[in-house]
This record gives structure tokens, C-alpha cells and sequence, in this order.
């Protein structure tokens, strides 16, 4: 049951909305609170028109501020760093950053989980009202109504977002997870295409997350090529896919846009499409890597999966006995990688100074041949590690087993106010530059490396696909971060961002051409069209202007976002 302040809320939103006609500096989206504002009838004429009732978002905290001694806020203090709980609140994100507001004066809205700071509890960036899309038909009038009164437009699945693209203050907002079909093909041909081009596939909707994915595709003994999350919650047929897509299954068969067969998607004008190579191919490029909320809505992806193969788990965990050591396992971890790549591994890990842990899956390898690959690493851990340390090398009996490995149900590491930035390392550097890429890292606090290239993704065509072209070099992906705690001063928040910016020159030293995967990346990139999509952008840019001349669809650090504000409500 919804609270009552939330249901005053929307209330209040739809009383004060007098009036339907846009402000004169067209120049502008609409928002709530201003007078071009949809009216309480508008809205009313667009929920005949929907399958479900209009959504009232509220800060998922609110509870405990109605009402802190009920079961609403026990959930909410129990659930607040469980990725699958949040993925299921509209109001909700991942990242709890995205649901606060900076003002220009430095004053901060938000609604945050400790009470006792006396800080009130506010809408901060989540949008007042949305829809509840369960059906592309859902989404086409949504989209029309939020045309025809130019409002500030969002587009939400689960909330897994580092650059804020699925929330915007005062805006309108249209969440597509509860769409959850799958449905499978074994002789999948792509709309256009005929006969000699079939493939294995399953067809996700854009609500699905991964861990439901690989549950269906591991139930018929296939592989999917997915992303991961400490619980499996990210979304399957979004912004995960437009951004790229990384897995530790990519070096065997490529990331998500290399898989990825055909989209359907509603476009600004409302029309409903399916974008493949032959429907569409310039904006089928597009969405394979250009990013999430900038060319439409995707309604679902198609995806080839693959048959099975034998998966080994691999992993270390180690705690270091002086930073000499630490620089002779790091610099020989990294080396290894051209090694691993060749073989197709893929995984995660993060170290420093002090701890090096992984966790990699070498497929079609048995755990013999894996031991004899990472053999040489265990033993230089075993020699400059302490008794902490742990290596271990076994077979995973299913394709789901490996994925668990990952994704524990309510596990996830969400729930606080992460600001991350990152870089892809090519190959020749992890290999021939190993011992300096090595002292370049363990001068930062904390790095992770997330093995998620190489392989098969080095084998394919650069200009194949939107994305950036430097993929096609890399091995892995590299991260770092700054967090701050639930009521920290904006001045303590801006001198955190400054440091990850200064770390993030630090990581330019070794990697090539400031290249980030834009799903896990930095608001505050030097050039972030260089950094996202290298010398794809300027095509980027000319398709989304042909399929979304006016920026219904615009999201920060997004294509064409350098045309607008910086909080992408009015163009520049």
C-alpha cells in the first residue's frame, strides 16, 4: 500500500497542473511545478489509454519518515543495498547519487535512510509521475503524450546507471520492467533476411533482468552472453546492450552488440519499429553501442545464444605482505592477461596495495588445462602472499552454477553513492607494459578490473557497430571510484568528484586514448564524446538527429547532449 504522503504528493501534482499549454521559450522541456505542465484532465485522458494506472514515484526511504516504526521502513532498512528489491520501486535507483539534487546554491534534495540527520525527506531527482509500461502500446502513448507537451523525458528498467540517465528532477518518466516476456527460436531469421541467415535466439523483453535470462537459457543447456551483478539484476534488453554490453563470456562470443539480432523499438513520433540490418541498418548501428535513451525505447532485443560449453571457475584471494610483492603479482597478473585473452577467459577483480582477489571463468577448458594457465600466477601468489590465501580452480556443472558465481540473489552492492570512472587497457599494454601499468594502479586506492574483452571481441570489425572503436584493442576495463555518505555537504561532494577526475588522469598515463565503456563511466569526462564513442560519434550524432530531430530522447553525457544544459532540460 502506498503511503499517505505519497498519495498527497500525487495529488498535489495533478491539482496544480492547470494548465496544457507549453511556456513560451520552446527552447525548454516542460517540467513539473511550471505552468505548461499537463493538466489533471491530460492526464487523465492519457491513464483510458494505458494498461495499468499512473505511477506516483517517491523516494524509497519515505516510509521511515510516515511512519518509522511500521513494516514499510523495516523493509526499507533491511532491503536498501538489495539490487533485485530496488529494481522493483519506481522510485528507486541503484546508485542512491541519482535520486538526490544538487542545486547551483549548493543545497541538496533528497530523502535519505537515516532520520536522524534531520534533514527532510524530499522528491530530490525522481520523477513525480510516470507510467507503468507493460506493453509497447503503453509506451507509444506515453510517448506521444510526453510530445505533444514537450516534457522532460526519462526511461527506467532497474536503476543500474552511473550517469543518471533513468531519473531527471520534475520530469516524466515511462518504466519498462515489468515487461518480462521470453520467448524463444531455434531457427530465428531476422526481419528482411532470408533462409541462410538463422540463428539460435531467444528474444528478451525490456524488463527482463540477467539472472532471469540466464535461469531460461541455462534451463534449455544454452549460453547467453550477459552481463553481471552481485544479484543478477541488471537489465537484459537496455542500456546494458546499448552501452555495449561487457560480459565474462565476451571473449569466447563477443559482447552484447555483437550478439544482439534485432530490436524493436518505439521511436520519438510514437511508431513502433524493428530495427535489424535489413529493416534499418544505419540505426540498427546505432543502437549497438551509441547508448541507452538517445535513439528510442527498445521493447525488446533478440539475442543468438550458444550451445553450452564446459565452464571452470577460477579464484584467488590474497593479502599481500609488503607493496614490493604487491608490484611483482600485479605486474604478472596483468601480464597474463594477453595469455587469458587468447584463451578466452573472462571474470572480475579488484586489488590495491594490501589484497588482490579474482574470480575468472575459462570455458571449454577442463580444470587441468585451466591449472596449467593460471599455475604459474598461484605460484608467485603462494610466495608473496600471506596465510590468507586462497586458490581454488573447479568445474561449474551448469551454465546457471556460473552465473551464481556472480549473481547471489539480495547480495548486491548497491544501496550507497558511488561516482565511478573508467578506461579500457589494450592488449599490447597489459602485455608489453605490464610492470608500469602495474606501479600506475597500486598508486591509487582502490582498482578493479573487470576482464570483460580480449578474445572474440578483438576478431570483430571495429566499424561494425556503434560502439567504441577501441573495444576492439581491449582486454579489460579498468574502474575506480569515490562514494560519500548520505547527508555530505555539496562541497564535500564536489572535492571528491575533483579527485576521481585527477585519478582518472592517472589512468590516461597508461591507457589509450581516454577510452571508457560509457555504462560505467564519469560525468565528468574531459571530452566525453572522445572517451564514449571515439571517431564514432559525429555519425552518432547525424542518426539521432534523423530519428529524434527535436531531443525528445536526450540523457546526460548522452549523443547530442553536448547541444543541451547540463541537467538536459533546455538546448544551448
Amino acid at each position: 500500500m502506498k503511503s499517505s504522503l505519497a498519495a498527497a504528493f500525487f495529488s498535489t501534482i495533478l491539482c496544480l497542473s492547470s494548465t496544457s499549454l507549453v511556456e513560451g521559450n520552446t527552447n525548454c522541456k516542460c517540467l513539473y511545478g511550471q505552468p505548461c505542465w499537463p493538466s489533471t484532465q491530460a492526464f487523465d485522458t492519457l491513464a483510458s489509454q494505458l494498461s495499468q494506472p499512473l505511477l506516483q514515484p517517491s523516494p524509497p526511504a519515505l516510509p521511515c519518515y510516515t511512519d518509522p516504526s511500521g513494516a514499510e521502513c523495516a523493509d526499507v532498512q533491511a532491503n536498501t543495498a538489495n539490487g533485485t528489491w530496488r529494481a522493483n520501486i519506481p522510485g528507486a535507483l541503484q546508485n542512491l547519487f541519482f535520486e538526490d539534487y544538487i542545486f547551483p546554491n549548493n543545497t541538496i534534495s533528497a530523502c535519505y535512510l537515516n532520520t536522524t540527520l534531520g534533514i527532510p525527506c524530499e522528491q530530490g531527482s525522481i520523477p513525480p509521475i510516470g507510467v507503468d509500461a507493460r506493453s509497447p502500446e503503453d509506451i507509444q502513448a506515453a510517448v506521444r503524450f510526453a510530445k505533444e507537451h514537450n516534457l522532460k523525458l526519462v526511461v527506467k528498467n532497474t536503476g543500474h546507471d552511473y550517469l543518471g540517465r533513468s531519473t531527471g528532477r520534475n520530469s516524466f518518466m515511462i518504466w519498462t520492467h515489468l515487461m518480462k516476456d521470453i520467448e524463444f527460436n531455434d531457427a530465428f531469421v531476422a526481419e528482411g533476411g532470408d533462409g541462410s541467415e538463422q540463428h539460435e535466439a531467444v528474444t528478451l523483453g525490456a524488463g527482463v533482468q540477467w539472472i532471469e535470462a540466464y535461469a531460461a537459457v541455462g534451463a534449455r543447456d544454452r549460453l547467453i552472453v550477459g552481463g553481471i551483478s552481485p544479484d543478477g539484476s541488471v537489465g537484459a534488453a537496455g542500456g546494458w546492450v546499448l552501452g555495449g554490453g561487457h560480459s565474462p563470456f565476451a571473449g569466447q562470443f563477443g559482447l552484447g552488440v555483437d550478439n544482439a539480432l534485432q530490436f524493436t523499438l518505439v521511436k520519438a513520433d510514437g511508431s513502433h519499429v524493428i530495427v535489424n540490418a535489413h529493416t534499418d541498418p544505419s540505426l540498427f548501428w546505432a543502437l549497438r553501442g551509441g547508448g541507452g535513451g538517445t535513439f528510442g525505447i527498445v521493447t525488446s532485443v533478440t539475442y543468438k545464444i550458444h550451445p553450452l560449453v564446459p565452464l571452470t571457475g577460477v579464484l584467488a584471494s590474497v593479502n599481500f605482505t609488503s607493496p614490493d610483492n604487491a608490484q611483482r603479482a600485479i605486474t604478472e597478473y596483468i601480464r597474463l592477461h594477453g595469455t587469458l585473452s587468447d584463451n578466452q577467459w573472462g571474470g572480475y577483480s579488484f586489488f590495491n596495495n594490501f589484497t588482490l582477489f579474482f574470480f575468472y571463468l575459462a570455458p571449454d577448458m577442463s580444470v587441468p588445462e585451466a591449472n596449467a594457465t593460471i599455475g604459474p600466477l598461484f605460484n608467485l601468489l603462494h610466495e608473496v602472499g600471506d596465510t590468507g590465501l586462497i586458490t581454488e580452480v573447479a568445474p561449474f556443472e551448469s551454465f546457471e552454477a556460473s552465473g551464481a558465481g556472480f549473481s547471489s540473489p539480495g547480495s548486491g552492492q548497491v544501496g550507497n553513492r558511488p561516482e565511478i570512472s573508467s578506461r579500457l587497457l589494450s592488449r599490447d599494454t597489459a602485455v608489453n607494459k605490464a610492470e608500469e601499468t602495474a606501479r600506475t594502479l597500486l598508486s591509487l586506492d582502490f582498482v578493479a578490473v573487470n576482464f570483460v574483452a580480449g578474445g572474440a571481441v578483438l576478431r570483430v570489425d571495429p566499424e561494425s557497430t556503434g560502439l567504441n572503436p577501441a573495444w576492439r584493442n581491449t582486454v579489460a576495463h579498468i574502474y575506480i571510484g569515490e562514494d560519500h555518505e548520505e547527508g555530505a555537504s555539496a562541497e564535500t561532494i564536489r572535492a571528491k568528484q575533483q579527485r576521481l577526475v585527477e585519478n582518472t588522469a592517472i589512468l590516461d598515463t597508461i591507457t589509450t586514448d581516454s577510452a571508457s565503456y560509457l555504462n560505467e563511466a564519469s560525468l565528468h569526462e574531459v571530452d566525453f564524446r572522445k572517451s564514449f564513442w571515439g571517431t564514432h560519434y559525429d555519425r552518432l550524432k547525424q542518426i539521432k538527429y534523423e530519428v529524434d530531430p527535436t531531443g525528445l530522447f536526450v540523457v546526460p553525457r548522452g549523443v547530442s547532449s553536448e547541444d543541451w544544459d547540463e541537467n538536459v532540460v533546455c538546448r544551448v
